[in-house]
């Protein structure tokens, strides 16, 4: 929520098959592959992973003060302790006093590491978006910058699931939301990282499976801002119903499509990925463009409903689409 030398089974059918399987927007779970390989520290949820500038891969996961791993090779992953080994007393009325923050965003720009995460309680709306920095991404080494954005019990909103896209002008945006009125977002002060005005934008909302869209990621390619979401249902273990879904708008602000052309603010999204074999419930996307593809990062459940690591590459076909191999 990939990585390697893909070692699939059937590499070679996927790509040949790209556009074709994914023509009527939907395409069928035989056809999608298995993760690929990674070894090592594999358990996660709600994974994002950036690119270093000093070679290799740092990665954050859902945990007790963020979880860290690193890899040399977008392969083999080993354990990085905690960003907040301290703990983070600023978030602990979101979480109930639990140590556990969410759905970690990692990037890196000037210079830095930026992290944005989410406090908050399972089903709660009750929630919070906090900015951290880094000039090293090393346990213990993040400054807490701020909080970003929160919601209540009575917003109609969640402030969760954050993530983080720079425009080509060099806009800051932040994308973000689970449930109730679905994915929203704010501009963001491309100097201090944090909330630029009182905007709010509405860029996702669905009306069945309780209104289930989540886990907001933003990529840009080539004219188009591709929106990655979560439909349906996550953290149910080998029962997770998390299904990747994409759609694309040529302003960042929307509005978003999906292929057959429904807007995300009237349920849409093309499904990409979806549970399959022992695969079960693969969500919570992010993307980063690597040397040699454009990468896809996510979390699924094996079958006995432990979270892992799944990494796969994008390919896009002639119409501009992404598929997974």
């Amino acid at each position: 929520m990939r990585i390697r030398r893909l070692l699939l089974a059937g590499v070679t059918g996927i790509l040949a098959l790209g556009a074709g399987v994914y023509a009527t927007g939907t395409a069928n779970a035989a056809t999608y592959p298995n993760p690929g390989v990674v070894t090592g520290s594999t358990n996660a949820h709600d994974p994002t992973m950036v690119k270093r500038p000093t070679g290799g891969y740092l990665l954050a996961t859902t945990g007790d003060g963020i979880t860290l791993k690193t890899s040399t090779n977008r392969t083999a992953f080993a354990d990085a302790g905690k960003a907040f080994p301290s703990g983070t007393s600023w978030a602990t009325s979101y979480t109930g006093g639990s140590a556990n923050l969410w759905a970690p965003d990692l990037s890196y720009r000037n210079g830095r590491y930026w992290l944005y995460y989410s406090a908050s309680t399972f089903g709660s709306s009750k929630s919070a978006i906090f900015l951290a920095t880094s000039t090293t991404g090393a346990s213990g080494s993040w400054t807490h910058v701020g909080k970003v954005i929160e919601s209540t019990t009575s917003s109609g909103w969640n402030a969760i699931d954050p993530n983080l896209t720079v425009t080509p002008s060099g806009e800051w945006w932040l994308t973000f939301g689970s449930f109730w009125s679905g994915i929203k977002m704010v501009k963001l002060s491309a100097s201090t990282g944090l909330r630029a005005d009182s905007t709010m934008y509405n860029i996702a909302e669905r009306f069945v499976n309780s209104k289930s869209v989540e886990a907001p990621f933003i990529h840009y390619r080539n004219g188009y801002y591709y929106l990655f979401m979560s439909f349906d249902f996550c953290c149910q273990g080998a029962s997770s119903t998390y299904r990747t879904m994409v759609a694309r708008s040529t302003s960042i602000t929307g509005p978003y499509r999906d292929r057959a052309g429904t807007y995300t603010t009237a349920g849409g999204g093309t499904e990409i990925l979806a549970g399959h074999d022992s695969v079960h419930g693969p969500g919570h996307p992010a993307v980063f463009t690597d040397s040699d593809a454009d990468v896809l990062v996510y979390h699924y459940y094996n079958s006995s409903g432990t979270a892992k690591l799944g990494i796969n590459l994008l390919g896009w076909d002639s119409s501009a689409w992404p598929y997974v191999y």
